[in-house]
């Protein structure tokens, strides 16, 4: 369905895709991850050429999008984009922004493009909104509406440029819970994303991008549990396994608790497990370990959750404890801390605390 051939775009200061090759079978799902700049988006981007390849090829069911003889707007109308941004007409009603597409470019009535319109949102749980405007509803809505504005055309490939960036992170699940449905109807789906968890559930492949080419191309199984080279083994580690460290007394709280909660959602923990980890770890670090590091602290923390979030582990390295602190005395933390942390290890020689959190 889709082919790369020596792909190679470049601008003036930076090149994001140096020599992508792959081939897409009709009917796969490919969630693309890998670190910000290394082209993601850029990939898509020229598969439907909102971008012009500086060289390479693209071919899409047979035809070749980088000819210039080839009838660009004919190709597009078998792909469907869905960006980070939404791009909804804010003059149009919701109806409106679905019904414009098929009635310009498929040639449909009126009614007919209305009632797939509305078909549409019924799908995407949204039919009660269709007369609203774009700016009377949440970003998890307008993203939603988008997905709609996409399917009317009638696509057999969709492109999703990072679909959840842009919203906040409880309205994320209700934008993967459409397109996860959509992926089970037989469209050919590209999707950038760095929803780990939901790349796993929902892809037939993995493109690990890096270095400007797929760096690793593989089943969810294979990338996520068993990547074969070392820079895909660093990024999988590293979204697998928050860190954090801690190098001053007044170090900024908040920025370390907002950091752990969006890791805790894109690793689709639940309020309840989000609120129990936050609150321990803050009661670890301020009545515990601050108060026991001294005035310099070196403290590195580290927080990593199973599948589902079914098991998860905290650990704690640190430089040097005060001697008469080392069996700390805050009762408040030790009663928080004890209900919801076990101790699994105590190395006072490799200076290391190890717990397995209670949910």
């Amino acid at each position: 369905m889709i082919e790369f051939k020596h792909l190679c775009k470049k601008y003036p200061n930076v090149t994001p895709l140096k020599d992508v090759n792959a081939k897409i079978e009709r009917g796969e799902v490919i969630s693309i991850i890998g670190p910000s700049g290394t082209g993601k988006s850029t990939l898509l981007r020229c598969l439907n050429r909102l971008e012009t390849p500086t060289s390479g090829e693209i071919w899409v069911d047979g035809v070749n999008m980088c000819d210039p003889s080839t009838d660009l707007s004919k190709v597009r109308q078998k792909m469907g984009m869905v960006f980070q941004s939404f791009n909804l007409f804010a003059h149009k009603t919701v109806i409106e922004n679905i019904m414009m597409a098929p009635m310009d470019l498929l040639k449909i009535s009126r009614q007919e493009a209305y009632d797939e319109g509305m078909r549409l949102l019924k799908m995407v749980g949204l039919s009660e909104k269709a007369l609203n405007y774009p700016n009377e509803l949440s970003g998890g809505q307008k993203q939603r509406v988008a997905i709609a504005r996409a399917l009317a055309m009638k696509p057999e490939i969709i492109l999703f440029d990072e679909p959840t960036s842009a919203l906040d992170p409880t309205m994320v699940s209700e934008v993967l819970a459409v397109i996860s449905e959509l992926a089970k109807q037989g469209l050919t789906m590209m999707i950038v994303t760095h929803e780990m968890r939901f790349a796993r559930d929902v892809s037939t492949r993995i493109f690990y991008m890096d270095e400007g080419i797929i760096y690793e191309d593989g089943t969810p199984e294979q990338i996520f549990d068993n990547p074969q080279k070392e820079q895909t083994r660093n990024f999988i580690y590293r979204i697998k396994n928050w860190t954090y460290t801690i190098d001053r007394k007044d170090f900024d709280i908040y920025s370390m608790i907002g950091n752990l909660k969006t890791f805790c959602t894109r690793q689709f923990l639940n309020d309840r497990q989000q609120n129990t980890i936050t609150l321990v770890l803050e009661e670890l670090v301020e009545n515990r370990l601050l108060k026991a590091c001294g005035d310099s602290p070196d403290i590195k923390l580290e927080f990593s959750c199973g599948e589902n979030g079914g098991k998860a582990e905290l650990k704690a390295t640190y430089s040097e404890l005060d001697p008469m602190l080392e069996e700390f005395s805050d009762k408040l933390s030790d009663s928080i801390i004890q209900h919801y942390l076990k101790l699994t290890n105590h190395d006072k020689e490799k200076k290391l605390l190890e717990f397995e959190v209670i949910f």
